[in-house]
């Protein structure tokens, strides 16, 4: 390292190089698994793991960050990732090299090498969660990174994918939650069943989002808002401020009938105009802003 924090050795620039290879492999699920590790891509990505790898770090538990690989523009325009990457390896490469590690067509000139972060659900479920966004059998990793980085913005405690749900780490998956994978809890592959009969035996409440649900969620929110303010002494259907887990289905069927039927509540989110549903990261959204706002409120 120089005195500005980059490396001193000129940048790797064979992209057909063994180590380019061994890096690029980490986009197919059968390398991530046999190597415990994914590929994070973008400024943003790399910067929230490498503040991830810091805190972990500090507290000296093992770091999330194993190398990071950035083009030379991109250390230019932001350089607090190379003050970030102070004791992670980091190596300079040129936009070939990092065009042949990324899985996007036109990468952001930085990649990281980061170690899988996904926790325990005993874990979760023992730290006293408020709330929780469970996707069950989403397939599409767009979707996926979606609804999870909703769960960060709207204040979930952690996010959990049942079996058969798409892989978190997918390139385009980790893409898509901008860096939030890095901030909140994720269980993998768990089991919908024994998830639900954890959640009952903690007093967690469990809400499915359904178009077809008997509840309405505006009527909810609003029988809530009455009661907390005094305007209304009849208790809702449900009270939004417990903590809750929303079960959130899959893209195309929704939640199977064994998984509404593990739900306490069927929840809709309203359609008032003439679309014939709302996509799966819009009504998780909605639905995880609902418990969020709840929750603050009182």
């Amino acid at each position: 390292m120089n005195e500005t924090g980059r490396p001193q050795e000129l940048p790797m620039s064979n992209p057909r190089a063994d180590r380019v290879r061994d890096v690029a492999k980490l986009a197919g699920r059968p390398a991530r698994l046999k190597r415990g590790r994914f590929l994070a891509e973008g400024p943003q990505a790399v910067r929230e793991a490498l503040v991830l790898h810091r805190e972990r770090t500090a507290a000296g538990k093992p770091g999330v960050v194993h190398e990071v690989f950035a083009s030379e523009s991109c250390l230019d325009r932001l350089p607090e990732l190379a003050e970030l990457a102070d004791g992670v390896a980091l190596r300079l490469a040129n936009d070939d090299v990092l065009a042949a590690m990324a899985d996007t067509v036109n990468p952001q000139g930085i990649v990281a090498v980061c170690g899988f972060v996904d926790v325990s659900l005993e874990s979760v479920l023992d730290a006293g969660p408020r709330l929780i966004a469970v996707m069950c059998q989403v397939r599409d990793p767009g979707n996926a990174g979606t609804v999870l980085r909703a769960a960060d913005a709207a204040g979930a405690d952690a996010v959990v994918l049942t079996a058969s749900s798409v892989d978190i780490y997918n390139p385009k998956a980790v893409r898509s939650t901008a860096g939030s994978l890095f901030h909140l809890p994720v269980v993998l592959g768990a089991d919908v069943e024994e998830l639900a009969a954890l959640c009952k035996d903690r007093g967690i409440g469990i809400l499915a989002a359904d178009g077809y649900g008997t509840l309405n969620l505006d009527k909810l929110q609003d029988e809530n808002a009455a009661r907390r303010l005094g305007a209304s002494a009849a208790p809702s259907a449900y009270a939004l401020e417990a903590p809750t887990a929303w079960l959130f289905g899959n893209e195309a069927q929704g939640l199977s009938d064994s998984e509404l039927a593990l739900a306490d509540h069927r929840v809709a989110v309203p359609v008032y105009g003439s679309a014939e549903s709302l996509n799966l990261g819009t009504a998780a959204t909605v639905c995880l802003y609902a418990s969020a706002r709840s929750q603050h409120a009182s």
